[in-house]
């Protein structure tokens, strides 16, 4: 069945196969400045996730993998079974290359979760609407949480972009106070739900359990 929101994802598919096919797996290959605070965001998505025992995730919008960049580096001896989905099938190429001979690790082409974990994760995923109207953006984004919601047992982490200034303002870019969120994953999810803030950039990341 053909997804209600289908042209939203096929206008982000194609922006963001155009970034990796020009950058390659870097941190501008998913629209982002640098890989320091790529990091951090996905630092602060992770707190989700109990690494203590074996675990599995979902990494929706997974790019190119950067994710497990970040869970080699400091969480390297956990037992994670790790499932990344991206719109851009030029994405999954390059995670299927430089992640396909991880242990436990699989990549597909797809705009939501297709299988039950114990976590997941969405980093960024939300920031970029493109030409979408906000309505139409957000009932893809909550066709999205519900999504997440569904297809995670103990928790899922998701960020949003702060407003700015009119004048700062990218009508491209997709913007938010967190409260309306919130209320949506605490009423509409029946979760409980953590707001991250004030960590040097200028958004905010729900952890939902």
């Amino acid at each position: 069945m053909t997804s209600p929101h289908a042209g939203v994802h096929r206008a982000v598919e194609a922006y963001y196969t155009g970034k990796v096919e020009k950058y390659g797996a870097t941190a501008l290959g998913v629209d982002w400045p640098s890989t320091p605070s790529l990091q951090l965001r996905l630092v602060k998505l992770l707190k989700v996730v109990d690494f203590a025992q074996g675990t599995s995730l979902n990494d929706l919008g997974c790019g190119w993998g950067a994710a497990l960049d970040l869970i080699e580096l400091r969480h390297r001896a956990a037992r994670i079974d790790y499932s990344g989905i991206d719109l851009s099938a030029a994405m999954i190429e390059q995670a299927r290359r430089k992640w396909g001979q991880r242990a436990r690790t699989a990549f597909s082409v797809g705009h939501q979760c297709d299988r039950m974990a114990h976590y997941s994760i969405a980093s960024g995923i939300f920031n970029v609407k493109l030409d979408a109207t906000r309505q139409a953006w957000e009932a893809a984004v909550q066709a999205t949480l519900q999504n997440l919601n569904a297809c995670s047992s103990n928790g899922f982490a998701v960020n949003f972009m702060l407003p700015v200034d009119d004048a700062d303002a990218v009508p491209q870019l997709y913007r938010t106070e967190p409260d309306p969120w919130v209320a949506f994953c605490r009423q509409q999810l029946r979760r409980a739900v953590e707001i991250i803030e004030d960590y040097g950039q200028n958004e905010f990341t729900l952890l939902v359990r």
